[in-house]
């Protein structure tokens, strides 16, 4: 809280949002609906730096308030004890460190995250569960997963399973997503419980187990908070998580 003589004025929850990386420009680099989204719901959003120095990453964590995994490169094989296959896209080692290391403490610490995308992929992968490397070649898809522009709009449908955190966030019952990913959530990890699968059978949202905020999407709220509500839900109930992290 900061005191302006008699005014008080609320400070927005600080999330650090994990940085994209392009190989070909080397260089860092972030889509603006991951802040936006944030914003929009009266967080403050963070780009982290890319390393992984435990120190700088230690001091990086205690700015924020929650930690957003974001999309971006394929999670390595290697993670869940697999050799990369041709089909498997470009991997980002230091960034797996990275995430590794952040979702550590944010679990120890009990500190708010979410995952988007890569983000649901690698918390499954780092916690015990494996993927589809490519979802083209191993699984027969059923629906559109990898639709083209716009991305604000109805790919397919997902069922939220009822008794779960994101069914008391959108509601149990079938609900409408957008889809740009190749990779997925093949085994799930035994320290994540499923919330939500595909019309064709594809899991699409996890919570890591006894944690009071951890929840990974497949679809991309980012993209379409401004005109589906479920999307807006999605992303404020994350904002008021790291709202009520500050304020211990």
């Amino acid at each position: 809280m900061v005191n302006k003589g008699s005014e008080v004025k609320q400070l927005r929850p600080v999330i650090g949002l994990i940085p994209l990386y392009d190989d070909d420009r080397e260089s860092f680099w972030m889509l603006p609906g991951y802040m936006k989204a944030i914003e929009y719901c009266n967080g403050l959003p963070l780009m982290l730096p890319l390393t992984d120095d435990a120190s700088e990453l230690d001091d990086a964590y205690a700015l924020c308030d929650g930690i957003l995994f974001t999309g971006g490169h394929d999670v390595s094989p290697k993670i869940y004890g697999e050799e990369r296959k041709a089909s498997c896209g470009a991997v980002s080692e230091l960034r797996d460190s990275m995430e590794a290391y952040l979702l550590d403490k944010c679990i120890a610490d009990d500190k708010p995250l979410m995952g988007i995308c890569r983000g649901i992929q690698f918390i499954n992968a780092h916690l015990g569960g494996t993927l589809y490397q490519d979802l083209p070649t191993e699984y027969a898809c059923g629906v559109e997963h990898h639709m083209s522009p716009p991305y604000d709009r109805k790919a397919h449908c997902v069922e939220v399973l009822e008794n779960t955190q994101l069914a008391d966030i959108i509601g149990a019952g079938v609900h409408d997503v957008n889809s740009y990913h190749h990779q997925a959530v093949k085994e799930l990890s035994p320290k994540v419980v499923k919330m939500a699968v595909s019309e064709d059978g594809l899991i699409e949202a996890i919570a890591v187990k006894d944690h009071s905020f951890a929840i990974g999407v497949q679809w991309h709220p980012e993209f379409s908070y401004i005109n589906n509500e479920e999307s807006c839900l999605l992303v404020q109930a994350f904002v008021n998580e790291c709202q009520k992290r500050k304020e211990k």
